[in-house]
């Protein structure tokens, strides 16, 4: 049987139809045996898929996807301005692990900022066109209005890390209360008694929960909380070094830092370098996410790992799950998923 060489009668793309004369059998169950469906009989498949390979015919994904009210593309949000995303190393390895989780699907994966007000806007009409499956939102703020319009819109959506503890969508976090527990738990086993912490911004769910591990940790060890010793950043380099510069001002004797985050940790040290303040001999210092910035620091950062990659993942495979469900979100009931996942403390020079 001569072959058509990826033509069909016309000499264009081979078609459906084609396929299903070359096959001997219907349109419909060519289209089952495409989508992988299991009403069909093993010699019915057979016939298909040498036809398929005789006629080198390519499934048109994107009439397939129209047809289900489908995009096959999924929107990663960032509320936050680019130069931000560029200079912290999460959300490098946030885009990492989604997309690895993304390689063997057919969903495109759109990263779309939105750090103004009128990105923002530009965003809301874009999403009110149903132009993706769903979203994946990083970085949410207490006030951020984009998990309610979403939620909204009914478009399936995952977040890394809840608003707050009565968050309603879907969300994927680490354990922020525990890391920032370990971390203060191990400072303490070194004998530093007056540890300051640098937060991360507090409209933040996550650094709320760093910074109630952290007095906690120190509470349960009979060592009260002195609010001098902490001071708000906002997981910025330019914020730690700022926030140092007041905690020494405030209380030249501390003798420890946890920071909210290991750009914040590096902002640290150079405050406390251009002090004369000797890591660890003087001042223990501790960051936050065991980033690139944490093992190539002098001397090399001890740092909680919060498994961002892994967390990428894991969005993705909550978000798929929900595309894949077409019913209405209200008919789900409250089946929102709050997944944590566990940190580690790496124990490096710098304490």
């Amino acid at each position: 049987m001569a072959s058509h060489g990826g033509r069909g009668r016309s000499g264009g793309r081979p078609t459906l139809e084609e396929v299903a004369a070359r096959a001997g059998v219907g349109r419909g169950t060519v289209s089952r045996v495409i989508n992988g469906s299991p009403r069909v009989s093993d010699a019915t498949r057979a016939a298909v898929e040498a036809a398929v390979a005789e006629l080198g015919y390519v499934p048109n994904t994107a009439a397939r996807a129209l047809a289900a009210n489908r995009t096959d593309a999924i929107a990663l949000v960032v509320p936050e301005p680019e130069t931000r995303f560029f200079a912290e190393p999460y959300f490098s390895d946030m885009l990492r692990g989604v997309g690895a989780e993304l390689a063997d699907t057919e969903m495109q994966l759109l990263l779309i900022f939105a750090g103004s007000d009128r990105e923002r806007q530009r965003l809301a009409q874009y999403l009110a066109a149903h132009r993706v499956d769903g979203v994946l939102l990083v970085s949410v703020h207490a006030d951020d209005p984009l998990p309610d319009l979403l939620a909204q819109l009914e478009i399936p959506a995952v977040i890394s890390g809840p608003r707050s503890a009565a968050e309603t969508l879907t969300s994927v976090d680490s354990d922020n209360y525990g890391g920032a527990r370990s971390a203060v738990e191990h400072l303490l086993s070194r004998g530093r008694r007056r540890i300051a912490h640098i937060t991360g911004r507090l409209d933040v769910y996550g650094a709320q929960r760093r910074a109630d591990g952290y007095r906690d940790a120190l509470r349960d060890a009979g060592h009260p909380t002195d609010e001098l010793l902490i001071e708000p950043g906002d997981f910025t380099e330019e914020g730690g070094r700022r926030a140092m510069t007041l905690l020494l001002s405030r209380h030249p004797d501390l003798d420890a830092v946890f920071a909210g985050s290991d750009v914040m940790a590096a902002g640290a040290r150079q405050v406390l370098r251009e002090a004369g303040r000797r890591i660890p001999d003087d001042i223990a210092l501790v960051g936050y996410d065991d980033s690139a910035i944490a093992r190539h620091m002098d001397p090399p950062l001890t740092s909680v790992r919060q498994p961002i990659q892994e967390m990428g993942r894991a969005m993705i495979d909550l978000l798929l799950t929900d595309i894949a469900d077409r019913r209405p979100p209200a008919s789900r009931g409250l089946d929102r998923r709050q997944a944590v996942l566990p940190t580690e403390l790496v124990v490096r020079a710098s304490s």
